[in-house]
């Protein structure tokens, strides 16, 4: 859509050559501003889906560093008339690019897209608007008439627009003239507005339209961070602003700054006006110079945080008492693999949560299906993309500073070696026989402790590689089998070996019965949200422990609810 008004906005400014600059040599019709990355864009048409009649847009005060007003008055004078005006940058919104198609100039287009940016900034709490309105064909009349005031001795020639240019401002406590009404009413449906999006219509009901034919990011999983205090970075988010790549900008600063400054003088009181040590802070730099800037390429956000350390040092404040500073700054050094990502998905993400780990290596081939939405923690539009990436997906949204490496052809003989090195856990939740054997058999021979739970009774199963490290493969539960005994197993086979591997007396009933409709009347083995969700909980608590040096010892151990809970376990008694 921005291409599209892009070249709108060009077309109608061009004005049949009055304007040159606002087409190539080579014909096109170009008009590309920063400026349009960060606003609110209304398109007029005749009808929805229809090609744009009108346009205009609203920037808001996340941009007003890039303002076509400010580029125009200077810092120094654009500072002073929101001075004089008595508002701040934070109050001050802008709007610009009002145009019309000649063809539909009758219609009275302009009226309501002006009228339309007005009630939106009102809506959006603006106490000021501010823009620059050109002066031959009456323009800035034209917005007097929205309540808009030149700016007495900011009248000059501009080249680009061949002719004399005018700031004016707009007190939103004033009204809009005699188009009040208008703008009230505008205001008023602003919300219904902002929430509607009109698709194409397609031809016949068995074509799509052509805005539903792109498909997903599937394979993008690294986020890129920029620091703007350097210049290359800060160059770089203004090339990464100007390539359309940004659907979205979050800047929390404030208030992160805020939670830093508490979490480390906790004793603050709850309204303790903490603009000063914010300046301390900040150090003479702006807000958003301040930390990193974040893009995420698969959901097009660009997220504002605070530097690395200060950043997990609130992220992580709230563990303190349980996990205190030195405990968590040893976990941070750690770096755990987990194979097989719909339990482990649960694991890596509880890890991330509870700062278990700093580093990650993450490997499954499987690609996320419908049916593993009852249990994996994603999203429909997750919908067909290999689960190690959704997970360094949520990982990297988590905390953007990790070290994430991925396997998207899950563990395999040509890569396990290097998935496995420099490991200090391994927690293992993959269903292939071969797999779950090759890993322990890796990871012993490295000393390398292995964690896994079983998503049934919450059975965890952990192995003191690091502490015995001639001890039996899964407690010696299947006996000498190799892993490359594994690879050609009939499905009988890997069934038997799997029960096996579960001790098939202590399983539930549940389980025990599904076996034998695998391939019947089950397509696969129960599992269930809730289970998985033990299952990150119970290998977070076990990792804990064992990289903190913590006493762990190897073993089976079951968190069973059916067993936990009933009436005979009850603490509270009765109240009948």
């Amino acid at each position: 859509m921005v291409e599209i008004v892009r070249e709108l906005r060009a077309k109608v400014l061009f004005d049949r050559g009055r304007r040159p600059a606002f087409r190539t040599p080579d014909g096109r019709h170009v008009d590309d501003q920063q400026l349009d990355h960060g606003a609110w864009h209304f398109v007029a048409g005749a009808h929805p889906g229809g090609p744009p009649l009108g346009y205009i847009r609203l920037s808001t005060p996340l941009t007003a560093a890039l303002f076509q007003s400010r580029a125009f008055l200077g810092d120094v004078e654009y500072e002073r008339i929101l001075r004089d005006a008595g508002v701040t940058d934070a109050e001050t919104f802008e709007h610009s690019r009002l145009v019309v198609e000649h063809r539909a100039r009758k219609l009275g287009l302009g009226a309501y897209l002006n009228a339309v940016a007005i009630g939106a900034a009102h809506a959006l709490g603006a106490k000021m608007m501010i823009g620059t309105s050109g002066t031959k064909d009456g323009q800035h009349e034209f917005h007097e008439r929205f309540g808009f005031r030149c700016v007495e001795g900011t009248r000059r020639y501009v080249e680009q627009y061949t002719e004399d240019v005018v700031i004016m401002c707009h007190d939103v406590a004033a009204g809009a003239g005699e188009y009040d009404e208008l703008v009230t009413r505008m205001r008023a449906e602003f919300p219904a507005l902002a929430a509607v999006e009109h698709l194409p219509a397609a031809r016949t009901r068995h074509e799509r339209p052509k805005s539903l034919r792109a498909g997903a990011d599937t394979t993008s999983w690294r986020p890129v961070l920029l620091t703007p205090a350097v210049a290359a970075d800060r160059d770089a988010i203004t090339a990464l602003l100007d390539s359309g790549q940004v659907r979205e900008v979050h800047d929390s600063i404030e208030t992160q700054l805020e939670e830093l400054i508490r979490s480390r003088e906790p004793w603050l009181p709850p309204h303790e006006d903490l603009t000063q040590r914010r300046a301390e802070q900040l150090g003479g730099l702006d807000p958003w110079e301040y930390g990193t800037w974040v893009h995420y390429p698969w959901s097009q956000r660009l997220v504002h945080v605070l530097p690395r350390e200060e950043f997990r040092l609130v992220r992580t404040d709230r563990n303190r008492g349980k996990i205190e500073r030195p405990q968590q700054r040893a976990l941070l050094g750690k770096r755990i693999g987990v194979v097989g990502l719909s339990v482990g998905n649960s694991a890596a993400v509880t890890f991330a949560l509870e700062g278990v780990g700093g580093s990650f290596k993450l490997a499954d081939f499987d690609a996320f299906g419908l049916s593993n939405l009852n249990r994996l923690k994603a999203t429909v539009h997750d919908l067909g993309v290999n689960k190690a990436v959704i997970s360094a997906r949520q990982l990297f949204e988590i905390d953007p500073y990790l070290d994430v490496e991925i396997f998207t052809d899950g563990l395999t003989s040509a890569n396990l070696a290097e998935f496995v090195a420099g490991l200090d856990l391994l927690v293992e939740e993959c269903d292939t026989p071969y797999a779950k054997i090759a890993a322990r058999e890796e990871a012993r021979r490295h000393g390398i402790p292995v964690v896994m739970d079983c998503n049934d009774r919450g059975m965890l199963d952990v192995e003191r590689f690091d502490l015995e490290p001639h001890r039996p493969l899964l407690h010696g539960l299947i006996g000498d089998v190799t892993a490359d005994e594994l690879e050609d197993l009939t499905r009988q086979q890997k069934v038997d070996l799997i029960l096996a591997m579960v001790d098939a007396e202590r399983i539930s009933p549940e389980l025990r019965a599904s076996f034998g409709e695998l391939g019947r009347t089950l397509s696969s083995w129960p599992q269930l949200a809730s289970g998985v969700a033990l299952g990150g909980a119970l290998t977070a608590e076990v990792a804990r422990r064992i990289l903190l040096g913590q006493e762990c010892v190897s073993g089976r151990f079951y968190v069973d609810f059916a067993e936990l809970i009933t009436p005979a376990t009850n603490t509270a008694g009765s109240l009948v």
